[in-house]
Protein backbone atom coordinates (compact mmCIF):
# COMPACT_ATOMS: atom_id res chain seq x y z
CA UNK A 1 0.00 0.00 0.00
CA UNK A 2 1.39 3.38 -1.00
CA UNK A 3 -1.16 5.49 0.53
CA UNK A 4 -1.06 6.10 4.08
CA UNK A 5 -3.73 5.02 6.79
CA UNK A 6 -4.74 7.84 8.81
CA UNK A 7 -4.65 7.51 12.56
CA UNK A 8 -6.94 10.51 14.37
CA UNK A 9 -5.57 11.12 17.99
CA UNK A 10 -9.03 11.67 19.57
CA UNK A 11 -9.13 13.58 22.82
CA UNK A 12 -6.06 15.14 23.49
CA UNK A 13 -6.24 14.78 26.99
CA UNK A 14 -7.65 11.21 26.98
CA UNK A 15 -5.87 8.30 26.23
CA UNK A 16 -4.87 8.68 22.55
CA UNK A 17 -1.75 10.23 22.33
CA UNK A 18 -0.56 7.66 25.00
CA UNK A 19 -1.92 4.69 22.67
CA UNK A 20 -0.61 6.25 19.52
CA UNK A 21 2.99 6.04 21.26
CA UNK A 22 3.43 2.69 21.96
CA UNK A 23 1.98 1.61 18.72
CA UNK A 24 4.70 3.23 17.05
CA UNK A 25 7.29 2.22 19.51
CA UNK A 26 6.28 -1.59 17.84
CA UNK A 27 5.15 -0.60 14.52
CA UNK A 28 7.83 -1.82 12.27
CA UNK A 29 7.22 -5.01 14.02
CA UNK A 30 3.49 -4.89 13.33
CA UNK A 31 3.52 -3.97 9.92
CA UNK A 32 5.19 -2.22 7.09
CA UNK A 33 2.43 0.22 5.76
CA UNK A 34 2.67 3.81 5.89
CA UNK A 35 0.90 5.71 8.85
CA UNK A 36 0.31 9.09 9.85
CA UNK A 37 -1.51 10.77 12.92
CA UNK A 38 -3.37 13.42 12.54
CA UNK A 39 -3.21 15.46 15.91
CA UNK A 40 -1.31 17.86 17.61
CA UNK A 41 2.53 17.14 17.82
CA UNK A 42 3.05 19.25 20.34
CA UNK A 43 0.51 16.55 22.59
CA UNK A 44 2.22 13.61 21.44
CA UNK A 45 5.72 14.87 21.85
CA UNK A 46 4.42 15.01 25.69
CA UNK A 47 3.12 11.26 25.52
CA UNK A 48 6.20 10.29 23.97
CA UNK A 49 8.51 11.64 26.73
CA UNK A 50 6.15 10.47 29.50
CA UNK A 51 6.54 7.00 28.21
CA UNK A 52 10.28 7.40 27.22
CA UNK A 53 9.63 6.52 24.00
CA UNK A 54 12.35 5.87 21.23
CA UNK A 55 10.54 7.20 18.59
CA UNK A 56 9.58 11.07 18.51
CA UNK A 57 6.77 13.31 16.36
CA UNK A 58 7.77 15.33 13.61
CA UNK A 59 6.34 17.09 11.00
CA UNK A 60 4.82 15.87 8.17
CA UNK A 61 3.01 16.37 5.03
CA UNK A 62 0.65 14.85 2.77
CA UNK A 63 2.99 13.79 -0.33
CA UNK A 64 5.87 13.92 2.38
CA UNK A 65 8.12 10.74 2.73
CA UNK A 66 7.48 8.63 5.65
CA UNK A 67 11.00 8.04 7.53
CA UNK A 68 10.86 4.41 9.29
CA UNK A 69 11.31 4.78 13.41
CA UNK A 70 9.34 8.26 13.06
CA UNK A 71 6.06 9.06 14.34
CA UNK A 72 4.70 11.61 11.50
CA UNK A 73 2.28 13.87 12.48
CA UNK A 74 -0.01 16.21 10.03
CA UNK A 75 -0.28 19.04 12.78
CA UNK A 76 -3.84 20.29 12.70
CA UNK A 77 -3.93 21.90 15.94
CA UNK A 78 -1.09 23.74 18.14
CA UNK A 79 -3.01 23.50 21.61
CA UNK A 80 -1.01 25.60 25.00
CA UNK A 81 0.73 22.95 26.68
CA UNK A 82 0.10 25.46 30.11
CA UNK A 83 -3.72 24.78 29.50
CA UNK A 84 -3.58 21.60 29.36
CA UNK A 85 -4.25 18.68 32.28
CA UNK A 86 -4.36 15.12 31.07
CA UNK A 87 -7.82 13.97 31.83
CA UNK A 88 -9.27 17.62 31.84
CA UNK A 89 -11.11 18.26 28.02
CA UNK A 90 -11.64 22.05 27.33
CA UNK A 91 -13.22 23.61 24.56
CA UNK A 92 -10.28 23.97 22.67
CA UNK A 93 -9.48 20.34 22.98
CA UNK A 94 -12.79 19.27 21.93
CA UNK A 95 -12.99 21.58 18.80
CA UNK A 96 -9.33 19.88 17.89
CA UNK A 97 -10.69 16.52 18.14
CA UNK A 98 -13.12 17.04 15.22
CA UNK A 99 -10.94 18.92 13.03
CA UNK A 100 -8.80 15.40 13.34
CA UNK A 101 -11.93 13.81 12.30
CA UNK A 102 -13.23 15.74 9.50
CA UNK A 103 -9.82 16.24 7.54
CA UNK A 104 -9.43 12.03 7.66
CA UNK A 105 -12.69 12.04 6.40
CA UNK A 106 -11.56 14.59 3.91
CA UNK A 107 -8.33 12.69 3.09
CA UNK A 108 -9.77 9.35 2.58
CA UNK A 109 -12.50 10.34 0.50
CA UNK A 110 -9.98 12.52 -2.01
CA UNK A 111 -8.47 8.93 -1.82
CA UNK A 112 -5.47 10.87 0.11
CA UNK A 113 -6.06 8.40 2.60
CA UNK A 114 -6.20 4.44 2.56
CA UNK A 115 -8.59 4.24 5.17
CA UNK A 116 -8.80 6.04 8.77
CA UNK A 117 -8.17 4.71 12.06
CA UNK A 118 -9.62 6.53 15.15
CA UNK A 119 -8.86 7.05 18.64
CA UNK A 120 -11.21 7.65 21.35
CA UNK A 121 -13.45 10.80 21.86
CA UNK A 122 -15.46 12.40 24.18
CA UNK A 123 -18.87 12.30 23.44
CA UNK A 124 -20.09 14.78 25.71
CA UNK A 125 -17.34 16.86 25.10
CA UNK A 126 -18.03 17.30 21.43
CA UNK A 127 -21.38 18.15 22.18
CA UNK A 128 -20.73 20.56 24.48
CA UNK A 129 -17.98 22.49 22.24
CA UNK A 130 -21.16 22.60 20.12
CA UNK A 131 -20.76 19.73 17.48
CA UNK A 132 -23.77 17.67 17.90
CA UNK A 133 -23.64 13.92 17.65
CA UNK A 134 -23.65 11.01 19.25
CA UNK A 135 -20.68 9.68 18.60
CA UNK A 136 -18.45 8.84 15.36
CA UNK A 137 -20.25 6.75 13.32
CA UNK A 138 -23.24 9.58 13.34
CA UNK A 139 -20.65 11.95 12.23
CA UNK A 140 -18.86 9.79 9.93
CA UNK A 141 -22.37 9.13 8.38
CA UNK A 142 -22.54 12.74 7.84
CA UNK A 143 -19.82 14.22 6.54
CA UNK A 144 -19.64 11.24 3.95
CA UNK A 145 -23.51 11.41 2.89
CA UNK A 146 -24.17 7.99 3.94
CA UNK A 147 -27.29 7.15 5.13
CA UNK A 148 -27.17 3.76 5.72
CA UNK A 149 -24.92 2.67 7.97
CA UNK A 150 -24.19 0.58 10.60
CA UNK A 151 -21.76 -0.23 13.85
CA UNK A 152 -19.91 -3.93 13.50
CA UNK A 153 -17.48 -4.70 16.51
CA UNK A 154 -14.89 -7.53 15.29
CA UNK A 155 -13.00 -10.11 17.22
CA UNK A 156 -10.82 -12.73 16.28
CA UNK A 157 -13.95 -14.94 17.34
CA UNK A 158 -17.05 -13.13 17.38
CA UNK A 159 -18.47 -10.40 15.01
CA UNK A 160 -21.56 -8.10 16.00
CA UNK A 161 -23.56 -5.79 13.77
CA UNK A 162 -25.91 -3.56 15.25
CA UNK A 163 -29.26 -2.68 14.02
CA UNK A 164 -29.90 -0.02 16.08
CA UNK A 165 -27.07 1.55 17.77
CA UNK A 166 -26.84 4.96 20.31
CA UNK A 167 -30.51 4.89 21.14
CA UNK A 168 -32.37 4.44 24.64
CA UNK A 169 -33.32 1.16 25.54
CA UNK A 170 -37.18 2.56 25.78
CA UNK A 171 -37.13 3.26 21.82
CA UNK A 172 -35.38 0.22 20.33
CA UNK A 173 -38.88 -1.66 19.99
CA UNK A 174 -40.43 1.19 17.92
CA UNK A 175 -37.28 2.08 15.58
CA UNK A 176 -36.96 -1.73 14.67
CA UNK A 177 -38.56 -2.57 11.32
CA UNK A 178 -38.26 -5.36 8.42
CA UNK A 179 -36.82 -2.72 6.45
CA UNK A 180 -34.65 -1.77 9.08
CA UNK A 181 -33.47 -5.45 10.10
CA UNK A 182 -33.13 -6.38 6.58
CA UNK A 183 -30.91 -4.21 5.82
CA UNK A 184 -28.67 -5.17 8.61
CA UNK A 185 -28.76 -8.20 7.64
CA UNK A 186 -28.02 -6.96 3.76
CA UNK A 187 -25.20 -5.04 4.88
CA UNK A 188 -23.72 -7.46 7.45
CA UNK A 189 -23.41 -10.24 4.52
CA UNK A 190 -21.96 -7.45 2.20
CA UNK A 191 -19.20 -6.55 4.61
CA UNK A 192 -18.10 -9.84 5.37
CA UNK A 193 -17.62 -10.77 1.69
CA UNK A 194 -16.02 -7.46 0.38
CA UNK A 195 -14.42 -6.73 3.46
CA UNK A 196 -13.11 -9.51 5.12
CA UNK A 197 -12.78 -12.21 2.24
CA UNK A 198 -15.75 -14.88 3.31
CA UNK A 199 -17.60 -15.42 0.18
CA UNK A 200 -20.64 -17.81 2.00
CA UNK A 201 -20.80 -15.97 5.36
CA UNK A 202 -23.07 -17.54 8.09
CA UNK A 203 -25.09 -15.11 9.81
CA UNK A 204 -27.13 -15.29 13.24
CA UNK A 205 -30.05 -12.49 13.66
CA UNK A 206 -30.86 -12.51 17.41
CA UNK A 207 -34.06 -12.01 18.58
CA UNK A 208 -34.72 -9.12 21.09
CA UNK A 209 -37.14 -10.78 23.54
CA UNK A 210 -35.75 -13.54 26.55
CA UNK A 211 -36.25 -16.39 24.20
CA UNK A 212 -36.91 -14.86 21.44
CA UNK A 213 -40.72 -13.97 22.70
CA UNK A 214 -41.50 -17.80 23.24
CA UNK A 215 -43.78 -17.47 20.06
CA UNK A 216 -44.91 -14.14 21.03
CA UNK A 217 -45.67 -14.45 24.72
CA UNK A 218 -42.97 -11.90 26.01
CA UNK A 219 -43.60 -9.84 22.97
CA UNK A 220 -44.29 -10.18 19.22
CA UNK A 221 -41.02 -8.43 17.82
CA UNK A 222 -39.78 -11.75 16.66
CA UNK A 223 -42.84 -12.28 14.53
CA UNK A 224 -43.94 -9.36 13.19
CA UNK A 225 -40.36 -7.82 12.65
CA UNK A 226 -36.96 -9.95 12.53
CA UNK A 227 -38.66 -13.34 11.27
CA UNK A 228 -40.00 -11.94 7.94
CA UNK A 229 -36.50 -9.87 7.55
CA UNK A 230 -34.74 -13.51 8.20
CA UNK A 231 -37.16 -15.36 5.64
CA UNK A 232 -36.11 -12.67 2.61
CA UNK A 233 -33.07 -14.38 2.55
CA UNK A 234 -33.87 -18.03 3.58
CA UNK A 235 -33.19 -19.52 -0.09
CA UNK A 236 -29.23 -19.33 0.14
CA UNK A 237 -29.30 -20.84 4.05
CA UNK A 238 -26.68 -19.02 5.42
CA UNK A 239 -28.65 -16.67 7.31
CA UNK A 240 -30.90 -17.90 10.57
CA UNK A 241 -32.72 -16.42 13.04
CA UNK A 242 -34.25 -15.02 15.29
CA UNK A 243 -32.08 -16.94 17.58
CA UNK A 244 -32.53 -16.64 21.25
CA UNK A 245 -29.87 -14.03 22.71
CA UNK A 246 -28.71 -15.82 25.14
CA UNK A 247 -27.24 -18.53 23.63
CA UNK A 248 -26.86 -17.17 19.79
CA UNK A 249 -23.35 -15.28 21.23
CA UNK A 250 -22.23 -18.38 22.63
CA UNK A 251 -22.86 -20.60 19.31
CA UNK A 252 -21.24 -17.54 17.26
CA UNK A 253 -17.76 -17.46 19.66
CA UNK A 254 -17.86 -21.29 18.82
CA UNK A 255 -17.33 -21.11 15.32
CA UNK A 256 -21.28 -21.37 14.18
CA UNK A 257 -21.29 -18.53 12.60
CA UNK A 258 -19.33 -15.81 10.85
CA UNK A 259 -21.35 -13.03 12.39
CA UNK A 260 -24.45 -11.84 14.32
CA UNK A 261 -27.12 -9.27 13.51
CA UNK A 262 -28.26 -7.62 17.43
CA UNK A 263 -30.96 -5.43 17.66
CA UNK A 264 -29.50 -2.75 20.10
CA UNK A 265 -26.23 -1.52 21.60
CA UNK A 266 -25.71 -3.43 24.66
CA UNK A 267 -27.24 -6.75 23.81
CA UNK A 268 -24.48 -6.66 21.41
CA UNK A 269 -21.43 -5.22 22.97
CA UNK A 270 -21.68 -6.61 26.42
CA UNK A 271 -21.05 -10.38 24.88
CA UNK A 272 -18.41 -8.82 22.53
CA UNK A 273 -16.44 -6.64 24.82
CA UNK A 274 -16.48 -9.95 27.35
CA UNK A 275 -14.30 -11.64 25.05
CA UNK A 276 -12.31 -9.15 23.04
CA UNK A 277 -12.06 -6.30 25.50
CA UNK A 278 -8.27 -5.43 24.93
CA UNK A 279 -8.83 -6.67 21.26
CA UNK A 280 -11.90 -5.59 19.94
CA UNK A 281 -12.55 -3.85 16.94
CA UNK A 282 -15.18 -1.09 16.04
CA UNK A 283 -15.73 -1.01 12.11
CA UNK A 284 -18.39 1.36 10.74
CA UNK A 285 -20.02 -0.38 7.40
CA UNK A 286 -21.98 1.68 4.53
CA UNK A 287 -19.14 4.02 4.28
CA UNK A 288 -17.81 5.22 0.70
CA UNK A 289 -14.03 4.70 2.68
CA UNK A 290 -12.61 2.96 5.45
CA UNK A 291 -12.85 3.40 8.98
CA UNK A 292 -12.09 1.36 12.07
CA UNK A 293 -11.32 2.66 15.46
CA UNK A 294 -10.31 1.52 18.96
CA UNK A 295 -13.52 -0.44 20.84
CA UNK A 296 -13.14 1.92 24.55
CA UNK A 297 -13.33 5.08 25.65
CA UNK A 298 -10.89 8.38 26.52
CA UNK A 299 -10.05 6.64 29.59
CA UNK A 300 -9.80 9.86 31.29
CA UNK A 301 -9.39 8.57 34.72
CA UNK A 302 -5.63 7.01 33.59
CA UNK A 303 -4.57 9.56 31.15
CA UNK A 304 -1.04 10.79 31.28
CA UNK A 305 -0.37 7.55 33.85
CA UNK A 306 1.40 5.98 31.35
CA UNK A 307 -0.86 2.67 32.12
CA UNK A 308 -3.21 2.54 28.38
CA UNK A 309 -2.93 -0.55 26.83
CA UNK A 310 -2.55 -0.16 22.72
CA UNK A 311 -3.95 -3.55 21.59
CA UNK A 312 -7.42 -2.48 20.52
CA UNK A 313 -5.53 0.66 18.72
CA UNK A 314 -3.10 -2.27 17.15
CA UNK A 315 -6.12 -3.93 15.92
CA UNK A 316 -7.99 -1.49 14.35
CA UNK A 317 -4.67 -0.86 12.62
CA UNK A 318 -4.06 -3.89 11.01
CA UNK A 319 -7.60 -4.50 10.19
CA UNK A 320 -7.97 -1.20 8.66
CA UNK A 321 -5.51 -2.38 6.12
CA UNK A 322 -6.66 -5.57 5.56
CA UNK A 323 -10.20 -4.40 4.63
CA UNK A 324 -8.12 -1.72 2.26
CA UNK A 325 -6.18 -4.43 0.61
CA UNK A 326 -9.60 -6.55 0.15
CA UNK A 327 -10.92 -3.59 -1.45
CA UNK A 328 -8.06 -3.32 -3.35
CA UNK A 329 -7.54 0.50 -2.67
Amino acid sequence: MNKPVAVTMGCPLGIGPEIIVRLFDELEAVTQFPVVVLGDRGVLTQAADLLHSRVQPVSWQPGNAIEQGTLPVLELSRLDPSSLHWGCPTRATSLAMADYIQRAIQGALAGEFAGMVTCPISKKSLNEAGIHYPGHTEMLAELTATTDYRMMMAGPRLKVVLTTIHEPLSAVSRLLSIDAVSSCIKMTVRALQRDFAIQRPRVAVAGLNPHSGEQGMFGREELDIIEPAVRQYAGDGLISGPWPPDTVFYKAAAGEFDAVVAMYHDQGLIPFKLLHFKDGVNVTLGLPIVRTSVDHGTAYDIAGQGRADAASLQAALIMAVEIAENRKL
